[in-house]
């Protein structure tokens, strides 16, 4: 139960990181690619790892039948 709570806190986190990268990337698009481009690409690596922690916090929270 405790793995399941950090990893929802973990998720969490992410999200909001990777909200700000998505908008801070939107922003930038008109004044500076370069970091715009920047921006987006550490959005969507957190995007990956929030899609790992979606399938572990999926597994672990289904019953285990032997």
């Amino acid at each position: 139960m405790k793995k399941s709570l950090e990893i929802k806190s973990h998720q969490i986190k992410l999200q909001t990181r990777y909200k700000q990268l998505v908008e801070q990337a939107y922003n930038l698009r008109q004044t500076d690619h370069a970091l715009s481009d920047i921006s987006e690409y550490k959005a969507i690596k957190l995007l990956n790892k929030l899609n790992r922690l979606n399938y572990l916090s999926r597994e672990s929270s289904r019953p285990r039948t032997i």
